[in-house]
């Protein structure tokens, strides 16, 4: 009488919800009893993929490997095939070590797994490729329609994000029972604009944006304090200018979601990022906009190309009557000079007050020339020189793009020499770098489409040209009268670097969005 375990597996709670594994579980047992062997032991997994999780990590798989070193049991049964897992790499060397370790792999539904032959090793090969290749399939399927709800404008479930709230608006599902539908919470929606204008305009961190909203009493969905992560999403959500997300997947923008502009939400994208600590050497904005100085992050000595830091000092008096007055002096100083790294030869200090004055006085004038210059003649000479740009990245994109797709068919026609075993790179290593370089194929893809979109949908580009134009014009109205702060945020937005020399000398350079408006001849 030979001795059978078996395995029952589902990857997820609906098929627990549908009974799966009962329905498993009776197909084996009658099974083993029409072919009259005697089942000892029954597996069970719930809720576990076959195509994610590795059998190294899966506790059922180490205990039936284990019993059959002891000799436990002749026959390994499975529902079908497929239940003892789904990754190419792994599942077919994984039942050929139980059939080299003197066990039967059985399938109620497909029979015995034999491996007498090099043909049928290769079969064995091309089934759980095919396996792995139908949970592919599955995942693209779920990410598909789950792609397709947000892009109809519908939530497609989950918890709601802060500055939205749920209603039944009369849609049904198909069973009949009325579903939510997502729209703003004006009260809320308040909030995310302070959250957005503290983050862009005012240079608030996001510990001290959430000590802002506590001072202020306003707290998250569930009457609590913000979060780092609640308000870190909050600023990386693409929902609050109207555009819903599954994945990859984007929607197209939907006014009615909308709370802030377009140009906002990329501002506190660029902002987001240069404040990552990898980026330092490449920041421009101010991490914070607590200090006095008006630049931060963007001033360097025109000597050695340092960056210039703030210094304070300070020397104290005594008047006749007896009054103590301290003196504060604060400084931009060359860091390679005062620390010594490096032998420059530029001035060594410059103080805040002057070379911010120089700034302000700069800046002041040149918005006043925006106002009086020609706005056509701005937006039209800046579209001209976009348009170039994204010609000349749209070129580089599809270079890169016919570069990583000779690369994957490479590696894809050497998959049949792995298998006859002609290749020099093992079939663990091959599915590695074919997942890799598909990765690549498709984010070149979506560098081609965005670049080839951004050069058919003129009227789009040009709107965005008119919204930095905007900009300038409602900064040039504010910057005078504005607190330290806003002018800081100002400065930086409009200032790539700003290079100074012995006797306060200026190298100015502007960020790109803005340069051309001010060298219209």
């Amino acid at each position: 009488m030979k001795r059978v375990y078996c395995l029952y597996r589902v990857s997820s709670s609906k098929q627990l919800e549908k009974d799966d594994i009962p329905m498993q579980k009776q197909a084996c047992r009658e099974f083993a009893d029409r072919q009259g062997w005697t089942i000892v032991n029954e597996s069970f997994e719930k809720g576990v993929s076959g195509f994610k999780v590795s059998a190294k990590d899966r506790d059922e798989i180490q205990n039936i490997q284990k019993a059959a070193v002891e000799g436990k049991f002749d026959i390994l049964l499975v529902f079908m095939f497929d239940r003892i897992g789904r990754i190419t790499e792994e599942t077919p060397f994984l039942v050929e070590w139980f059939v080299k370790n003197g066990i039967e792999v059985w399938s109620a539904n497909e029979g015995q797994r034999r491996l007498e032959s090099e043909a049928d090793k290769l079969m064995n090969i091309i089934y759980y490729w095919q396996a792995s290749g139908e949970s592919i399939k599955t995942s693209v399927r779920t990410k598909t329609r789950m792609g397709q709800i947000v892009q109809e404008g519908r939530y497609r479930g989950g918890t709601v994000p802060y500055g939205y709230q749920l209603v039944k608006k009369g849609r049904l599902n198909k069973k009949g029972h009325e579903i939510n539908d997502i729209e703003i919470n004006p009260y809320e929606a308040e909030h995310i604009k302070q959250i957005f204008n503290k983050y862009v305009y005012e240079g608030y961190g996001i510990y001290r944006i959430i000590n802002y909203l506590a001072d202020n009493g306003i707290s998250n969905h569930n009457g609590k304090r913000f979060s780092f992560s609640s308000i870190r999403c909050i600023i990386q959500n693409p929902i609050y200018i109207g555009i819903l997300k599954s994945g990859e997947t984007l929607s197209e923008p939907f006014p009615h979601l909308k709370i802030i502009d377009g140009n906002m939400f990329e501002q506190a994208q660029k902002l987001r990022t240069e404040r990552i600590n990898d980026y330092e050497n490449m920041r421009r904005l101010p991490l914070n906009t607590k200090g006095q100085s008006l630049l931060s992050g963007n001033i360097f000595c025109a000597a050695c190309g340092g960056r210039l830091s703030m210094t304070t000092t300070g020397k104290a008096y005594t008047k006749a009557d007896g009054t103590v007055v301290k003196n504060k002096r604060i400084r931009y100083v060359c860091y390679n000079k005062t620390r010594k790294i490096y032998d420059c030869d530029g001035q060594t200090g410059y103080t805040m007050k002057k070379l911010d004055g120089i700034i302000i006085e700069f800046i002041s004038s040149l918005f006043q020339n925006i106002k009086g210059a020609s706005k056509s003649d701005l937006i039209e000479k800046s579209y001209q020189t976009e348009l170039a740009s994204y010609t000349i990245k749209l070129k580089g994109a599809k270079a890169d793009l016919q570069k990583q797709t000779d690369s994957l068919k490479t590696l894809q026609d050497e998959v049949i020499k792995s298998i006859q075993g002609d290749s020099k790179f093992t079939p663990e290593l091959l599915n590695e770098l074919i997942a890799q370089t598909r990765d690549k194929v498709e984010t070149a893809k979506i560098e081609v489409q965005k670049y080839e979109s951004e050069l058919e949908n003129k009227q789009q580009y040009l709107t965005a040209i008119k919204i930095n134009y905007e900009n300038l014009i409602s900064w040039s109205e504010i910057f005078q009268d504005s607190n330290a702060e806003t002018k800081k945020m100002i400065t930086a937005y409009l200032i790539e670097s700003v290079k100074v020399s012995r006797d306060y000398e200026l190298d100015i350079k502007f960020n790109l969005a803005y340069e051309q408006f001010f060298t219209v001849d």
